[in-house]
C-alpha cells in the first residue's frame, strides 16, 4: 500500500464539475492499493498518517500531527501510484490490485480511517474520473509505503 500525503490549506475533488469531497486545513491523501495488500498494511499506513508530525508548532517546527491540529483528510484512490515506468515509455500497472479487490480494500481502508479521531474525512469516488484541487501548504509532500520501500 502506498500513499502520497500533501499538507494542504484546502483540497477538493470534483466529478463532472460537481464537488464530491472538500476539506480545509489538513491532508490530501492519494492511496494506491496493490494486489497483496492486507489489513496490516492498512493499519500501518493509517497509524503513520495520523501520527506523522508534519504541521508546524508555535516555533515554526514540524512538530504536530493532524490529530494535534484537529485537521481534516481528503482521501482519493489512485492506482497509478503503482505505475512502473522503468521500461519503455508507457507505465505498466501490473502491481496495482485488480479493480474489484482493490475497491473492497479501499472501502475497508476508509472504514478503518473513519474509526480514528479525525473529525472530518472526505473521499473521492473509487475508479471515477476525478479532478483534484490541492492548495499545498509549505509545500509539504511525503511518500509512505507499507513495505517501507521509501
Amino acid at each position: 500500500m502506498r500513499v502520497v500525503i500533501q499538507r494542504v490549506s484546502s483540497s477538493a475533488v470534483r466529478i463532472n464539475h460537481e464537488t464530491v469531497g472538500a476539506i480545509g486545513n489538513g491532508l490530501n491523501v492519494l492511496l494506491g492499493i496493490k494486489a497483496d495488500d492486507t489489513e496490516a498494511d492498512m493499519d500501518y499506513i493509517i497509524n503513520k498518517l495520523i501520527h506523522l508530525r508534519i504541521f508546524e508548532d508555535d516555533d515554526g517546527k514540524m512538530n504536530q500531527s493532524i490529530l494535534d491540529i484537529d485537521g481534516e483528510i481528503l482521501l482519493v484512490s489512485q492506482f497509478t501510484l503503482y505505475g512502473d515506468c522503468r521500461k519503455g515509455r508507457r507505465p505498466g500497472f501490473s502491481r496495482s490490485g485488480p479493480v474489484a479487490e482493490a475497491e473492497k480494500k479501499y472501502d475497508i481502508f476508509v472504514k478503518k480511517l473513519r474509526l480514528t479521531p479525525i473529525r472530518k474525512i472526505e473521499t473521492g469516488v473509487f475508479q471515477a474520473e476525478m479532478e483534484v484541487m490541492i492548495v499545498n501548504d509549505g509545500p509539504v509532500t511525503l511518500l509512505l509505503d507499507s513495505e517501507k520501500q521509501f
